[in-house]
């Protein structure tokens, strides 16, 4: 069977194909050239899965998509704190080559505006790296994310240089606050050859899909970036990604973004997907025309706005009942299902004080369940824990090892099973060629 989702994709470029409004950016020779009527569009699952539609594989350079990527690099290799230092994450509100400098010290508002990004540039890699140095370290990152080395297109970063009069002047800025240390010019050259890397819409789906993927590239398996970098990044994406367009962006599509005068807009939607559209034409915000349409379509066809998530809690207690018969052969099973956080685990919670379980056999079945964060985990092991006090014996149906290690901590304990029968005593046992069951706890 054909899959449908490159039919979908077809549908939906072809619903946009005929909107010829807007300019390839205009300022830079190299990038006034493109092509007008390239169209592509292309999602990356974080299983490593890409479909695609239209000109999904014809290479264009990077430009400002490269922002959040420079910045994750720049906080896994120096740290939180001297980047913040550095560079701040309010939304500016202007446009994106504005001089956005705090008034008092100087420190850009945020990773994605120009002044911000090219103080990010200086920040990648150790604080001992050589311009040319920190410009392979970026390289190397930016294809670490996308799968695949990656190269600069030298013509571009030429076109781009000889008129990278605004960019020169802000950098100099910064250095006249020393927010910047070295020479503006090796620092704007370096930065440029950031910007202007090539990419396929296909390379950028994957990217988007390695920070939907935690930090974790779905093709190669490698981890880019710590998980706590990849919350960082897209918050600041959804905040200030699309520049003095963030507002509209954010109320009518509702995933975390960045665009790029090529052409390019990626899309990340933690846990799901990445998504990446091409298209030369840009609007006054620098952004893509056609691609800012087709975010709104995916957005909206595929319930994707991320404050859109229907609540989890609602079916996550798949069901609660008695097995085993009467007395004191019982055992009250709470049957879990679904993705499992906070709100999830508090249905959970007020379940089991609701039905006040009589038995003393208690388990958790967790069979059904695909995933639980952290705040859930510990609430659940909180529940055996008091069950434990109250007298019960607690166990854990757990045949995939969603929680390690399940110590429920001080006077709780809970047994680790792979099924429900085999916590039933006597003849329901399971039979003996069963994993062990494992005990944690007191």
């Amino acid at each position: 069977m054909r899959s449908v989702i490159p039919d979908y994709l077809t549908e939906a470029l072809g619903d946009v194909v005929s909107d010829t409004s807007g300019e390839p950016a205009g300022y830079i020779p190299e990038l006034a050239a493109a092509d007008p009527e390239r169209l592509g569009a292309a999602f990356a699952t974080v299983q490593g899965e890409v479909y695609g539609a239209g000109d999904i594989d014809t290479e264009f350079t990077i430009q400002s998509i490269s922002k959040p990527f420079a910045y994750a690099l720049a906080l896994a290799d120096r740290g939180f704190d001297p980047v913040l230092a550095k560079v701040g994450v309010e939304p500016s509100g202007e446009a994106f080559n504005q001089i956005s400098l705090e008034g008092d010290t100087g420190r850009p508002l945020n990773p994605m505006i120009n002044a911000g990004a090219i103080t990010t540039h200086t920040l990648v890699g150790s604080d001992d790296l050589k311009p040319a140095e920190r410009v392979e370290r970026v390289i190397d990152g930016l294809s670490a994310f996308a799968g695949r080395p990656l190269r600069t297109d030298e013509a571009v970063c030429v076109s781009e240089m000889e008129h990278a009069h605004r960019n020169l002047a802000i950098a100099h800025m910064l250095r006249g606050h020393d927010i910047l240390t070295e020479d503006p010019r090796t620092v704007v050259d370096g930065y440029t050859r950031q910007c202007s890397v090539r990419v396929t819409a296909r390379d950028l789906a994957m990217m988007a899909a390695t920070l939907a993927n935690r930090g974790v590239n779905p093709l190669s398996g490698e981890r880019v970036v710590p998980e706590p970098v990849v919350r960082q990044v897209l918050s600041v994406m959804f905040t200030c990604g699309m520049y003095d367009a963030a507002g509209d962006w954010a109320t009518q599509v509702g995933i975390p973004a960045k665009s790029g005068v090529a052409g390019g807009l990626i899309g990340a939607l933690p846990g799901q997907i990445g998504i990446a559209t091409f298209s030369p034409r840009l609007d006054r915000h620098g952004n893509s025309v056609r691609g800012v349409s087709l975010f709104e379509r995916f957005s909206s066809d595929m319930g994707l706005h991320l404050m859109g998530t229907p609540a989890a809690a609602r079916a996550v207690v798949r069901s609660h009942h008695v097995v085993g018969g009467g007395g004191p052969d019982a055992l009250r099973v709470l049957e879990l299902q679904g993705g499992i956080g906070f709100a999830g685990a508090e249905r959970i919670v007020r379940e089991v004080v609701d039905s006040a379980p009589e038995e003393v056999r208690v388990a958790v079945d967790l069979t059904w369940v695909y995933s639980i964060d952290d705040v859930a985990r510990r609430m659940v092991l909180e529940v055996a824990r008091r069950l434990t006090l109250d007298g019960h014996e607690v166990y854990l149906v757990d045949p995939e090892s969603l929680l390690p290690d399940p110590d429920p901590g001080d006077g709780g304990r809970v047994t680790v099973v792979d099924t429900v029968t085999e916590a039933l005593p006597g003849p329901h046992a399971a039979p003996g060629d069963r994993n062990r069951p494992r005990e944690y706890g007191a």
